[in-house]
Protein backbone atom coordinates (compact mmCIF):
# COMPACT_ATOMS: atom_id res chain seq x y z
CA UNK A 1 0.00 0.00 0.00
CA UNK A 2 1.34 3.41 -0.93
CA UNK A 3 2.14 5.68 1.93
CA UNK A 4 -0.10 8.71 2.37
CA UNK A 5 1.93 11.83 3.17
CA UNK A 6 -0.24 14.33 4.99
CA UNK A 7 0.10 17.90 6.13
CA UNK A 8 -2.39 19.14 8.71
CA UNK A 9 -3.50 22.75 8.54
CA UNK A 10 -5.77 24.44 11.07
CA UNK A 11 -6.64 28.08 10.55
CA UNK A 12 -9.60 30.29 11.41
CA UNK A 13 -11.49 31.87 8.52
CA UNK A 14 -11.18 35.49 9.59
CA UNK A 15 -10.35 38.24 7.12
CA UNK A 16 -7.71 39.64 9.46
CA UNK A 17 -6.11 36.32 10.36
CA UNK A 18 -2.31 36.46 10.25
CA UNK A 19 -0.62 34.64 7.39
CA UNK A 20 1.28 31.49 8.30
CA UNK A 21 4.07 29.62 6.56
CA UNK A 22 3.50 25.88 6.46
CA UNK A 23 5.49 23.00 5.06
CA UNK A 24 4.34 20.36 2.59
CA UNK A 25 5.18 16.64 2.50
CA UNK A 26 8.01 17.19 0.00
CA UNK A 27 9.39 20.10 2.07
CA UNK A 28 7.62 22.80 0.06
CA UNK A 29 6.97 25.99 2.01
CA UNK A 30 3.69 27.85 1.50
CA UNK A 31 2.51 31.18 2.84
CA UNK A 32 -1.20 30.92 3.70
CA UNK A 33 -3.51 33.90 3.35
CA UNK A 34 -7.27 34.40 3.43
CA UNK A 35 -8.30 36.34 0.32
CA UNK A 36 -12.04 36.59 1.05
CA UNK A 37 -14.57 35.26 3.54
CA UNK A 38 -18.28 35.42 4.38
CA UNK A 39 -19.15 33.82 1.02
CA UNK A 40 -22.30 31.75 0.62
CA UNK A 41 -20.79 28.42 -0.42
CA UNK A 42 -18.29 29.38 -3.14
CA UNK A 43 -18.63 26.71 -5.85
CA UNK A 44 -16.53 27.82 -8.80
CA UNK A 45 -13.30 29.82 -8.59
CA UNK A 46 -11.53 30.82 -11.80
CA UNK A 47 -8.42 32.95 -12.27
CA UNK A 48 -9.50 35.29 -15.07
CA UNK A 49 -7.44 36.83 -17.84
CA UNK A 50 -8.05 40.16 -16.08
CA UNK A 51 -6.04 39.03 -13.05
CA UNK A 52 -9.16 38.68 -10.89
CA UNK A 53 -10.74 35.66 -9.20
CA UNK A 54 -14.19 34.98 -10.63
CA UNK A 55 -16.40 33.17 -8.11
CA UNK A 56 -19.92 31.69 -8.03
CA UNK A 57 -21.77 31.28 -4.73
CA UNK A 58 -23.92 28.15 -4.81
CA UNK A 59 -26.52 29.24 -2.29
CA UNK A 60 -26.19 32.97 -2.62
CA UNK A 61 -26.71 32.72 -6.42
CA UNK A 62 -24.17 35.50 -6.98
CA UNK A 63 -21.29 35.88 -9.44
CA UNK A 64 -18.41 38.08 -8.27
CA UNK A 65 -14.93 39.27 -9.16
CA UNK A 66 -12.51 39.24 -6.23
CA UNK A 67 -9.17 41.01 -6.27
CA UNK A 68 -6.63 38.39 -5.10
CA UNK A 69 -4.35 41.15 -3.78
CA UNK A 70 -6.75 42.69 -1.27
CA UNK A 71 -9.99 40.69 -1.32
CA UNK A 72 -12.14 43.50 -2.77
CA UNK A 73 -15.35 41.91 -4.03
CA UNK A 74 -17.56 43.21 -6.84
CA UNK A 75 -20.90 41.46 -7.44
CA UNK A 76 -21.47 41.16 -11.20
CA UNK A 77 -24.78 39.29 -11.14
CA UNK A 78 -27.43 38.19 -8.65
CA UNK A 79 -29.53 35.26 -9.87
CA UNK A 80 -31.49 34.66 -6.67
CA UNK A 81 -34.73 35.75 -8.36
CA UNK A 82 -34.19 33.42 -11.32
CA UNK A 83 -35.38 30.31 -9.46
CA UNK A 84 -38.84 29.26 -8.31
CA UNK A 85 -37.83 28.09 -4.83
CA UNK A 86 -36.60 29.91 -1.69
CA UNK A 87 -33.74 29.12 0.71
CA UNK A 88 -35.25 25.95 2.16
CA UNK A 89 -32.02 25.38 4.08
CA UNK A 90 -32.78 28.53 6.11
CA UNK A 91 -36.39 27.63 6.84
CA UNK A 92 -37.89 25.57 9.64
CA UNK A 93 -39.29 22.23 8.52
CA UNK A 94 -42.82 23.13 9.59
CA UNK A 95 -42.64 26.10 7.22
CA UNK A 96 -40.88 24.47 4.26
CA UNK A 97 -42.63 21.11 4.55
CA UNK A 98 -39.20 19.50 4.59
CA UNK A 99 -38.41 20.51 1.01
CA UNK A 100 -34.78 19.90 0.05
CA UNK A 101 -32.19 22.33 -1.24
CA UNK A 102 -30.70 21.03 -4.50
CA UNK A 103 -27.14 19.80 -4.48
CA UNK A 104 -25.27 22.93 -5.51
CA UNK A 105 -27.55 25.68 -6.81
CA UNK A 106 -25.53 28.19 -8.84
CA UNK A 107 -22.69 25.93 -9.87
CA UNK A 108 -20.32 25.97 -12.82
CA UNK A 109 -18.87 28.98 -14.61
CA UNK A 110 -16.57 29.23 -17.62
CA UNK A 111 -14.93 32.36 -19.08
CA UNK A 112 -14.44 32.55 -22.83
CA UNK A 113 -10.68 32.59 -23.65
CA UNK A 114 -11.28 35.81 -25.60
CA UNK A 115 -13.18 37.58 -22.81
CA UNK A 116 -10.87 40.61 -23.11
CA UNK A 117 -10.51 40.32 -26.91
CA UNK A 118 -13.99 40.87 -28.28
CA UNK A 119 -15.62 37.71 -26.92
CA UNK A 120 -16.87 38.93 -23.49
CA UNK A 121 -18.78 35.73 -22.77
CA UNK A 122 -19.36 34.14 -19.37
CA UNK A 123 -21.19 30.80 -19.17
CA UNK A 124 -23.13 29.79 -16.05
CA UNK A 125 -25.01 26.69 -14.91
CA UNK A 126 -27.66 26.91 -12.21
CA UNK A 127 -30.75 25.12 -10.96
CA UNK A 128 -33.80 27.25 -11.63
CA UNK A 129 -36.84 25.01 -11.16
CA UNK A 130 -38.09 22.67 -8.43
CA UNK A 131 -41.04 20.59 -9.57
CA UNK A 132 -42.32 20.33 -6.00
CA UNK A 133 -42.05 24.01 -5.10
CA UNK A 134 -45.84 24.48 -4.81
CA UNK A 135 -46.40 21.25 -2.89
CA UNK A 136 -47.68 21.30 0.68
CA UNK A 137 -45.28 18.50 1.57
CA UNK A 138 -41.61 17.98 0.82
CA UNK A 139 -42.12 18.28 -2.92
CA UNK A 140 -40.54 14.92 -3.74
CA UNK A 141 -42.27 11.90 -5.24
CA UNK A 142 -43.63 9.40 -2.74
CA UNK A 143 -42.02 5.99 -2.45
CA UNK A 144 -38.47 7.42 -2.57
CA UNK A 145 -38.96 8.14 -6.28
CA UNK A 146 -36.97 11.34 -6.31
CA UNK A 147 -36.77 15.11 -5.88
CA UNK A 148 -36.97 16.71 -9.33
CA UNK A 149 -35.14 19.92 -10.21
CA UNK A 150 -34.09 21.40 -13.57
CA UNK A 151 -30.83 23.10 -14.56
CA UNK A 152 -30.12 25.65 -17.28
CA UNK A 153 -26.93 26.85 -18.93
CA UNK A 154 -26.82 30.53 -19.92
CA UNK A 155 -24.30 32.74 -21.67
CA UNK A 156 -23.89 36.31 -20.40
CA UNK A 157 -21.83 39.22 -21.70
CA UNK A 158 -19.36 40.91 -19.37
CA UNK A 159 -19.62 44.69 -19.35
CA UNK A 160 -16.24 45.73 -17.95
CA UNK A 161 -17.06 49.42 -17.50
CA UNK A 162 -20.33 48.78 -15.63
CA UNK A 163 -19.00 45.67 -13.85
CA UNK A 164 -22.15 43.72 -14.78
CA UNK A 165 -23.16 40.57 -16.63
CA UNK A 166 -25.89 41.32 -19.16
CA UNK A 167 -27.67 40.03 -22.29
CA UNK A 168 -28.41 36.45 -21.16
CA UNK A 169 -28.90 33.79 -23.83
CA UNK A 170 -30.03 30.29 -22.87
CA UNK A 171 -28.06 27.39 -24.34
CA UNK A 172 -30.09 24.65 -22.66
CA UNK A 173 -32.89 24.73 -20.06
CA UNK A 174 -33.84 21.07 -19.80
CA UNK A 175 -30.95 19.45 -17.90
CA UNK A 176 -32.48 17.28 -15.17
CA UNK A 177 -31.47 18.01 -11.60
CA UNK A 178 -31.90 16.65 -8.10
CA UNK A 179 -31.06 17.19 -4.46
CA UNK A 180 -28.21 14.74 -5.04
CA UNK A 181 -25.48 14.15 -7.65
CA UNK A 182 -25.95 17.18 -9.91
CA UNK A 183 -22.31 17.29 -11.05
CA UNK A 184 -22.22 20.94 -12.08
CA UNK A 185 -18.75 21.72 -13.48
CA UNK A 186 -18.38 23.87 -16.64
CA UNK A 187 -15.21 24.13 -18.75
CA UNK A 188 -14.12 25.41 -22.16
CA UNK A 189 -11.64 23.20 -24.01
CA UNK A 190 -10.54 22.74 -27.63
CA UNK A 191 -11.34 19.78 -29.85
CA UNK A 192 -9.38 19.70 -33.10
CA UNK A 193 -8.43 23.32 -32.57
CA UNK A 194 -11.94 24.66 -31.92
CA UNK A 195 -13.25 25.66 -28.48
CA UNK A 196 -16.33 23.99 -26.97
CA UNK A 197 -18.19 24.17 -23.68
CA UNK A 198 -18.29 20.99 -21.55
CA UNK A 199 -20.62 20.36 -18.60
CA UNK A 200 -20.84 17.47 -16.12
CA UNK A 201 -24.19 16.04 -15.00
CA UNK A 202 -24.36 13.48 -12.21
CA UNK A 203 -26.76 10.54 -12.12
CA UNK A 204 -29.02 12.58 -9.78
CA UNK A 205 -28.58 10.07 -6.98
CA UNK A 206 -31.06 7.83 -8.78
CA UNK A 207 -30.85 4.70 -6.66
CA UNK A 208 -29.95 6.08 -3.23
CA UNK A 209 -31.61 7.86 -0.28
CA UNK A 210 -34.84 9.67 -1.22
CA UNK A 211 -34.02 9.09 -4.87
CA UNK A 212 -33.69 5.36 -4.19
CA UNK A 213 -36.71 4.52 -6.36
CA UNK A 214 -35.82 6.93 -9.18
CA UNK A 215 -34.78 5.26 -12.46
CA UNK A 216 -31.08 5.54 -13.24
CA UNK A 217 -30.22 6.62 -16.79
CA UNK A 218 -26.42 6.92 -16.67
CA UNK A 219 -26.10 4.18 -19.33
CA UNK A 220 -28.80 5.58 -21.65
CA UNK A 221 -27.49 8.19 -24.10
CA UNK A 222 -31.04 9.48 -24.69
CA UNK A 223 -30.90 11.09 -21.22
CA UNK A 224 -28.53 13.73 -19.87
CA UNK A 225 -28.14 12.12 -16.42
CA UNK A 226 -24.71 10.65 -15.65
CA UNK A 227 -23.02 12.34 -18.62
CA UNK A 228 -20.47 14.86 -19.79
CA UNK A 229 -22.23 17.21 -22.24
CA UNK A 230 -20.69 19.30 -25.03
CA UNK A 231 -22.07 22.58 -26.41
CA UNK A 232 -20.93 25.24 -28.86
CA UNK A 233 -19.49 28.42 -27.35
CA UNK A 234 -21.24 30.33 -30.13
CA UNK A 235 -24.37 29.20 -32.00
CA UNK A 236 -24.11 27.53 -35.41
CA UNK A 237 -26.66 27.90 -38.22
CA UNK A 238 -29.09 25.16 -37.12
CA UNK A 239 -32.70 26.37 -37.07
CA UNK A 240 -33.82 24.96 -33.73
CA UNK A 241 -33.81 27.30 -30.71
CA UNK A 242 -31.38 25.11 -28.81
CA UNK A 243 -30.07 22.94 -31.67
CA UNK A 244 -27.71 25.74 -32.73
CA UNK A 245 -25.85 25.32 -29.44
CA UNK A 246 -25.23 21.58 -29.93
CA UNK A 247 -22.26 20.66 -32.14
CA UNK A 248 -23.24 18.75 -35.25
CA UNK A 249 -20.43 16.22 -34.74
CA UNK A 250 -21.45 15.18 -31.21
CA UNK A 251 -21.30 11.38 -31.00
CA UNK A 252 -25.00 10.65 -30.41
CA UNK A 253 -26.68 12.98 -32.92
CA UNK A 254 -28.72 10.21 -34.47
CA UNK A 255 -32.42 11.05 -34.49
CA UNK A 256 -31.98 14.52 -32.98
CA UNK A 257 -29.34 16.94 -31.71
CA UNK A 258 -27.86 15.48 -28.53
CA UNK A 259 -25.40 17.20 -26.18
CA UNK A 260 -24.00 13.92 -24.75
CA UNK A 261 -20.22 13.64 -25.16
CA UNK A 262 -19.50 10.70 -22.79
CA UNK A 263 -21.62 8.57 -20.45
CA UNK A 264 -21.61 6.13 -17.55
CA UNK A 265 -20.59 8.76 -14.97
CA UNK A 266 -21.77 8.81 -11.33
CA UNK A 267 -21.07 12.34 -10.10
CA UNK A 268 -18.22 14.09 -11.88
CA UNK A 269 -17.64 17.42 -10.10
CA UNK A 270 -14.19 18.03 -11.54
CA UNK A 271 -13.26 18.81 -15.15
CA UNK A 272 -9.98 20.19 -16.49
CA UNK A 273 -8.12 20.38 -19.80
CA UNK A 274 -4.35 20.40 -20.29
CA UNK A 275 -1.69 19.57 -22.83
CA UNK A 276 0.73 16.98 -21.42
CA UNK A 277 3.30 15.21 -23.55
CA UNK A 278 2.17 17.19 -26.60
CA UNK A 279 -1.44 15.97 -26.45
CA UNK A 280 -4.48 17.75 -25.07
CA UNK A 281 -6.72 15.77 -22.71
CA UNK A 282 -9.79 16.32 -20.57
CA UNK A 283 -9.42 14.99 -17.02
CA UNK A 284 -12.35 14.47 -14.65
CA UNK A 285 -12.69 13.64 -10.97
CA UNK A 286 -15.72 11.65 -9.88
CA UNK A 287 -17.29 10.60 -6.59
CA UNK A 288 -17.50 6.87 -5.93
CA UNK A 289 -20.21 5.31 -3.74
CA UNK A 290 -18.53 3.35 -0.93
CA UNK A 291 -15.07 3.29 -2.52
CA UNK A 292 -13.43 4.02 -5.86
CA UNK A 293 -13.48 7.77 -6.31
CA UNK A 294 -12.35 8.00 -9.92
CA UNK A 295 -9.93 9.99 -12.08
CA UNK A 296 -10.87 9.64 -15.75
CA UNK A 297 -9.64 10.86 -19.11
CA UNK A 298 -12.83 11.90 -20.87
CA UNK A 299 -13.07 10.90 -24.52
CA UNK A 300 -15.70 11.35 -27.20
CA UNK A 301 -18.48 8.75 -27.08
CA UNK A 302 -16.84 6.56 -24.43
CA UNK A 303 -18.59 4.68 -21.62
CA UNK A 304 -17.17 4.93 -18.07
CA UNK A 305 -19.18 2.07 -16.64
CA UNK A 306 -21.45 3.47 -13.91
CA UNK A 307 -23.58 1.90 -12.48
CA UNK A 308 -22.44 -1.45 -13.95
CA UNK A 309 -18.79 -1.02 -12.96
CA UNK A 310 -17.50 0.90 -9.93
CA UNK A 311 -13.92 2.09 -10.28
CA UNK A 312 -11.78 -0.48 -12.05
CA UNK A 313 -13.43 -3.52 -13.58
CA UNK A 314 -11.81 -5.60 -10.84
CA UNK A 315 -14.76 -7.47 -9.34
CA UNK A 316 -14.88 -5.85 -5.89
CA UNK A 317 -18.55 -4.93 -6.44
CA UNK A 318 -19.60 -8.34 -7.75
CA UNK A 319 -22.95 -9.30 -6.23
CA UNK A 320 -23.47 -5.74 -4.95
CA UNK A 321 -24.79 -2.49 -6.46
CA UNK A 322 -23.90 1.20 -6.62
CA UNK A 323 -25.95 1.74 -3.45
CA UNK A 324 -27.89 -0.05 -0.74
CA UNK A 325 -30.75 0.83 1.60
CA UNK A 326 -32.90 -0.66 4.35
CA UNK A 327 -36.14 0.36 2.59
CA UNK A 328 -37.91 -2.84 1.63
CA UNK A 329 -40.35 -0.98 -0.62
CA UNK A 330 -37.50 -0.52 -3.09
CA UNK A 331 -36.63 -3.24 -5.61
CA UNK A 332 -33.86 -5.80 -5.68
CA UNK A 333 -31.52 -7.52 -3.29
CA UNK A 334 -30.11 -4.22 -2.04
CA UNK A 335 -33.35 -2.18 -2.13
CA UNK A 336 -32.35 0.24 -4.88
CA UNK A 337 -33.06 0.98 -8.54
CA UNK A 338 -29.33 0.65 -9.20
CA UNK A 339 -28.88 -2.67 -11.06
CA UNK A 340 -27.33 -5.67 -9.38
CA UNK A 341 -23.69 -5.96 -10.47
CA UNK A 342 -23.29 -9.65 -11.16
CA UNK A 343 -19.77 -9.44 -12.57
CA UNK A 344 -17.83 -6.20 -13.27
CA UNK A 345 -15.40 -7.82 -15.72
CA UNK A 346 -18.23 -9.34 -17.75
CA UNK A 347 -20.04 -6.00 -17.76
CA UNK A 348 -16.90 -4.33 -19.13
CA UNK A 349 -16.56 -7.03 -21.79
CA UNK A 350 -20.21 -6.57 -22.78
CA UNK A 351 -19.70 -2.82 -23.21
CA UNK A 352 -16.63 -3.68 -25.28
CA UNK A 353 -13.01 -2.58 -25.51
CA UNK A 354 -13.82 0.08 -28.09
CA UNK A 355 -16.30 1.90 -25.82
CA UNK A 356 -15.39 1.09 -22.20
CA UNK A 357 -12.79 3.10 -20.31
CA UNK A 358 -11.30 2.24 -16.93
CA UNK A 359 -10.30 5.17 -14.72
CA UNK A 360 -6.59 6.00 -14.65
CA UNK A 361 -6.80 6.07 -10.83
CA UNK A 362 -9.27 5.14 -8.10
CA UNK A 363 -9.36 6.30 -4.46
CA UNK A 364 -9.76 3.70 -2.95
CA UNK A 365 -10.78 0.23 -4.22
CA UNK A 366 -12.07 -1.40 -1.03
CA UNK A 367 -12.16 -5.20 -0.94
CA UNK A 368 -15.26 -7.22 -1.72
CA UNK A 369 -15.43 -8.50 1.87
CA UNK A 370 -15.29 -4.96 3.26
CA UNK A 371 -18.08 -3.84 0.92
CA UNK A 372 -20.18 -6.94 1.56
CA UNK A 373 -20.11 -6.30 5.30
CA UNK A 374 -20.93 -2.64 4.77
CA UNK A 375 -23.90 -3.46 2.51
CA UNK A 376 -25.24 -5.99 5.01
CA UNK A 377 -24.91 -3.43 7.80
CA UNK A 378 -26.88 -0.81 5.87
CA UNK A 379 -29.51 -3.23 4.58
CA UNK A 380 -30.17 -4.69 8.02
CA UNK A 381 -29.89 -1.30 9.71
CA UNK A 382 -27.46 -2.64 12.29
CA UNK A 383 -25.51 0.59 12.63
CA UNK A 384 -22.30 -1.37 12.15
CA UNK A 385 -19.74 -1.40 9.34
CA UNK A 386 -21.28 1.64 7.64
CA UNK A 387 -18.21 3.91 7.44
CA UNK A 388 -15.72 3.84 4.60
CA UNK A 389 -12.57 5.67 3.46
CA UNK A 390 -12.94 8.10 0.56
CA UNK A 391 -11.84 11.56 -0.57
CA UNK A 392 -14.96 12.87 -2.42
CA UNK A 393 -12.97 14.94 -4.96
CA UNK A 394 -14.92 18.10 -5.72
CA UNK A 395 -12.83 19.43 -8.60
CA UNK A 396 -9.63 18.84 -10.52
CA UNK A 397 -6.89 21.02 -12.00
CA UNK A 398 -3.78 20.11 -13.98
CA UNK A 399 -0.64 21.82 -12.69
CA UNK A 400 1.60 22.35 -15.73
CA UNK A 401 3.95 25.07 -14.40
CA UNK A 402 7.55 24.52 -13.33
CA UNK A 403 7.23 27.10 -10.52
CA UNK A 404 6.99 24.52 -7.70
CA UNK A 405 9.77 21.90 -7.91
CA UNK A 406 8.44 18.44 -8.72
CA UNK A 407 4.86 19.57 -9.34
CA UNK A 408 4.86 19.97 -13.12
CA UNK A 409 2.21 17.78 -14.78
CA UNK A 410 0.44 16.88 -11.55
CA UNK A 411 -3.29 16.48 -11.00
CA UNK A 412 -4.57 18.55 -8.06
CA UNK A 413 -7.81 17.40 -6.42
CA UNK A 414 -9.61 19.38 -3.69
CA UNK A 415 -11.39 16.92 -1.40
CA UNK A 416 -14.69 17.33 0.45
CA UNK A 417 -14.64 14.31 2.73
CA UNK A 418 -10.86 14.06 2.72
CA UNK A 419 -10.56 17.75 3.71
CA UNK A 420 -7.29 18.29 1.86
CA UNK A 421 -5.67 18.90 -1.51
CA UNK A 422 -4.52 15.68 -3.18
CA UNK A 423 -1.60 15.73 -5.64
CA UNK A 424 -1.01 12.93 -8.15
CA UNK A 425 1.91 13.01 -10.58
CA UNK A 426 1.24 12.14 -14.24
CA UNK A 427 3.67 10.29 -16.48
CA UNK A 428 5.34 12.05 -19.40
CA UNK A 429 2.48 11.15 -21.76
CA UNK A 430 -0.20 12.32 -19.32
CA UNK A 431 -2.24 9.13 -19.32
CA UNK A 432 -1.08 7.36 -16.14
CA UNK A 433 -0.44 8.18 -12.48
CA UNK A 434 3.15 7.45 -11.42
CA UNK A 435 3.36 8.90 -7.88
CA UNK A 436 2.24 8.19 -4.38
CA UNK A 437 -0.79 10.11 -3.16
CA UNK A 438 0.53 13.35 -1.65
CA UNK A 439 -1.79 15.29 0.67
CA UNK A 440 -1.61 19.03 1.39
CA UNK A 441 -3.39 21.68 3.49
CA UNK A 442 -5.48 19.29 5.59
CA UNK A 443 -8.02 20.76 8.01
CA UNK A 444 -11.60 20.46 9.23
CA UNK A 445 -12.92 21.80 5.94
CA UNK A 446 -14.61 20.91 2.66
CA UNK A 447 -12.54 22.15 -0.27
CA UNK A 448 -14.90 22.83 -3.20
CA UNK A 449 -12.78 24.17 -6.08
CA UNK A 450 -9.28 25.21 -7.08
CA UNK A 451 -7.63 27.87 -9.25
CA UNK A 452 -3.95 28.43 -10.05
CA UNK A 453 -2.28 31.75 -10.73
CA UNK A 454 -0.77 32.19 -14.23
CA UNK A 455 2.79 31.98 -12.87
CA UNK A 456 1.99 28.81 -10.94
CA UNK A 457 3.20 30.00 -7.53
CA UNK A 458 -0.21 30.63 -5.92
CA UNK A 459 -2.99 28.10 -5.43
CA UNK A 460 -6.49 29.26 -4.51
CA UNK A 461 -8.96 26.96 -2.76
CA UNK A 462 -12.66 27.63 -2.21
CA UNK A 463 -14.03 26.38 1.11
CA UNK A 464 -17.67 25.36 1.68
CA UNK A 465 -19.72 27.35 4.17
CA UNK A 466 -20.84 24.16 5.91
CA UNK A 467 -18.98 21.17 7.25
CA UNK A 468 -20.91 18.26 5.80
CA UNK A 469 -22.40 16.86 2.62
CA UNK A 470 -24.35 18.97 0.14
CA UNK A 471 -26.81 16.14 -0.49
CA UNK A 472 -28.94 13.71 1.51
CA UNK A 473 -25.85 11.60 2.15
CA UNK A 474 -24.87 13.92 4.99
CA UNK A 475 -23.89 12.18 8.20
CA UNK A 476 -23.07 13.57 11.62
CA UNK A 477 -21.94 17.21 11.72
CA UNK A 478 -18.24 17.95 12.04
CA UNK A 479 -16.72 21.01 13.68
CA UNK A 480 -14.96 23.27 11.21
CA UNK A 481 -12.05 25.63 11.67
CA UNK A 482 -12.97 27.84 8.72
CA UNK A 483 -15.88 28.18 6.30
CA UNK A 484 -17.04 30.17 3.28
CA UNK A 485 -13.53 31.31 2.32
CA UNK A 486 -11.13 31.70 -0.56
CA UNK A 487 -7.66 30.70 0.68
CA UNK A 488 -4.37 31.45 -1.05
CA UNK A 489 -1.34 29.15 -0.69
CA UNK A 490 1.76 30.75 -2.20
CA UNK A 491 4.96 28.78 -2.73
CA UNK A 492 7.89 30.56 -1.05
CA UNK A 493 10.69 28.01 -1.33
CA UNK A 494 11.97 24.70 -0.02
CA UNK A 495 12.69 23.77 3.56
CA UNK A 496 15.77 21.78 4.55
CA UNK A 497 15.41 18.56 2.56
CA UNK A 498 16.88 16.61 5.47
CA UNK A 499 14.11 17.71 7.83
CA UNK A 500 10.80 16.03 8.42
CA UNK A 501 7.60 17.85 7.41
CA UNK A 502 6.59 20.64 9.75
CA UNK A 503 4.26 20.04 12.64
CA UNK A 504 0.65 21.19 12.15
CA UNK A 505 0.28 24.97 12.19
CA UNK A 506 -2.40 26.08 14.63
CA UNK A 507 -3.97 29.31 15.75
CA UNK A 508 -4.36 30.02 19.47
CA UNK A 509 -6.81 27.59 21.01
CA UNK A 510 -9.21 30.35 22.03
CA UNK A 511 -9.69 31.43 18.42
CA UNK A 512 -10.43 27.90 17.33
CA UNK A 513 -12.91 27.40 20.13
CA UNK A 514 -14.89 30.48 19.13
CA UNK A 515 -15.14 29.29 15.55
CA UNK A 516 -16.16 25.81 16.61
CA UNK A 517 -18.88 27.18 18.81
CA UNK A 518 -20.42 28.91 15.78
CA UNK A 519 -20.34 25.65 13.83
CA UNK A 520 -21.88 23.29 16.35
CA UNK A 521 -25.11 22.87 14.42
CA UNK A 522 -24.43 23.40 10.71
CA UNK A 523 -27.31 22.40 8.48
CA UNK A 524 -26.32 19.69 6.05
CA UNK A 525 -25.69 20.46 2.44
Amino acid sequence: MKKLLTLILTISCMANANAQVIEGPMHEKFAVRIVADKLSDPWEITYGADGQLWVTEARGYRVSRIDPANGTKTVLLDLSREKNFPRYDKMKKEVSGGKPWPQGGLMGMALHPGILKGKPYVYLAYIYNFAGADSTGNGCKIGERGCYFTTRIIRYEYQAAEQKLTNPITLCDSIPGSNDHNGGRLMIAPVNGKDYLFYTVGDLGAGQFNNGGRPNHAQDTHYYEGKVLRFNVEPDTDAGKFDSWIPNDNPFNNSRQNAVWSYGHRNAQGLSYAVVGGKGRIYSSEHGPYSDDEINIVEKGKNYGHPLIIGYADGNYNGLAASVSDKEILPGTWHTTYPLITDEKKNAAKIGLVLYRNPIKTLYPNSHNFLQNLFEGVKNNTGKDTEWPSEAPSSIEVYTSAAIPGWQNSLLLPALKGSKLVRLKLDAEGNQIISDTLNYFKGNVRYRDIAISPGGKSIYLAVDSNAISSGPSAHYPHSVSYRGCILEFTYVGQADSQSVPAKPSKLPEGTIKRKRSAANNPKYR
